[in-house]
């Protein structure tokens, strides 16, 4: 038998749930650059709550009056922190579990940047924005959010990739010679290249061309000086760079 309570379709109905949380949408940077032979990231410290007063990642939330995309959120954020577009710039994840902040449900879309450091000009003073060593896969020292995570695997998305590819050179000056490309190799992934290797798997890549007649002065013969051939063309090394560590 029916229950008529149910059967009328004119009955009482229960109020509908609460509709679900609507996630609030981010970006995050992960900016790297070599300072005083050592890999180091951008770190900003927070004035508000949720962790004011503790470091973490720069970024923002989205604003829809202001970018038109994801990346052009992203790019504006890398230019109002360091004074300049990232020659290279990659999406690295989006991350959003329900508990990553404790204001409410946020996604954030992360991308790492590389930048040499003669070209930024920080906006801001040392108190509140800073370049931090990369310690391992960390910075030493507890981060807002999740942004430890996010860090992580930044430098491990850059440390693979620098297995197979040149983008070092975007760490470096317009302008550099072949000792000072393989130091960016061996601090990054954090073991001593044999010389002669690396030069000839440079060399083999056809990536560099001579800046004729421009030499620099360093700890031994004068090094001849380099430019990239063409920022626009992703090189790939056949074999994996760590393969001629010493």
């Amino acid at each position: 038998m029916m229950n008529p309570a149910t059967s009328d379709p004119g009955a009482m109905q229960p109020p509908p749930a609460d509709p679900p949380e609507k996630p609030f949408f981010s970006v995050d940077l992960v900016i790297f650059t070599i300072r005083e032979d050592c890999l180091r990231v951008l770190l900003v410290r927070r004035s508000e709550a949720p962790f004011k007063g503790q470091w973490a990642l720069p970024g923002g939330f989205l604003e829809p009056g202001r970018d038109n995309s994801i990346e052009g959120c992203a790019l504006r954020r890398l230019v109002e922190k360091t004074g300049v577009e990232a020659p290279y710039l990659e999406q690295l994840k989006t991350y959003g579990s329900h508990d990553r902040d404790p204001r409410g449900w946020t996604a954030t879309t992360v991308y790492f940047a590389l930048i040499a450091s003669d070209s930024v000009r920080l906006r801001a003073n040392q108190e509140t924005v800073r370049w931090t060593p990369v310690q391992g896969d960390g910075v030493g020292c507890e981060l807002a959010f999740d942004h430890a995570r996010i860090l992580a695997d930044a430098t491990e998305r850059l440390r693979s990739k620098l297995e197979y590819t040149h983008i070092a050179v975007h760490l470096l000056p317009k302008e550099f010679t072949l000792p000072e490309l393989q130091r960016t190799y061996e601090l990054i992934l954090q073991q001593p290249l044999d010389k002669s290797s690396f030069r000839r798997r440079v060399t083999q890549a056809d990536m560099l061309e001579e800046i004729p007649g421009k030499l620099r002065d360093g700890s031994g013969r004068p090094a001849q000086v380099y430019r990239f051939r063409d920022y626009d063309r992703r090189t790939f090394f056949p074999r994996s760079i760590s393969r001629y560590a010493r």
